[in-house]
């Protein structure tokens, strides 16, 4: 077999329709655009989900689809019974620990601690956050938890959050 020889699979290669071409090619004159209207001229016609002006569906129901939550944090779960099986009697155990046995893929990411399972051994846990069970049962069997703070990147670098009684305070002043 040589350069020459070889050929694409029969109807893998098809041609390019080329539309408006004279009556003769199927699609000429008007190229399947119709006569009039908003959609037979060059860049006309409006987005995907157009609705002749009202609000479309999809942004009237952002949970539907369309809608993503640029705050969002997503965090890696981690369960008692993983903290368990994995570490000794006393251990720290960081992101970068977890890590470091396979439970989390990656030590940058915030760590949530969660409450599944049983608790004997005493641990000392840094997390980003700990559910209330999980506490309590760390707690409860002599165990220590430091929070982490939350590396603030993206979109939620850019808006300035402020606690309830700051918001309080600038409401103040807008009033006097």
């Amino acid at each position: 077999m040589k350069l020459h020889d070889l050929k694409p699979d029969p109807g893998s290669k098809k041609k390019k329709s080329r539309v408006g071409r004279g009556i003769s090619a199927g699609q000429g004159k008007t190229a399947g655009r119709g006569i009039k209207g908003t959609g037979s001229r060059q860049g006309g016609g409006k987005g995907p989900y157009f609705e002749g002006g009202q609000l479309p569906f999809v942004r009237r129901l952002p949970f539907k689809r369309g809608f993503t939550n640029i705050f969002r944090i997503e965090h890696q779960e981690v369960n008692l019974d993983f903290l368990e099986q994995n570490f000794e009697a006393g251990a720290e155990i960081t992101p970068a620990a977890l890590k470091a046995v396979g439970i989390i893929r990656s030590a940058s990411a915030p760590v949530v601690i969660l409450g599944r399972g049983d608790l004997t051994k005493k641990f000392t846990i840094h997390a980003h956050r700990v559910s209330k069970s999980a506490a309590e049962k760390i707690a409860a069997v002599g165990g220590t938890v430091h929070k982490l703070e939350i590396a603030v990147t993206g979109a939620r670098a850019t808006v300035k959050k402020l606690r309830k009684s700051e918001l309080e305070k600038l409401s103040g002043q807008g009033q006097s």
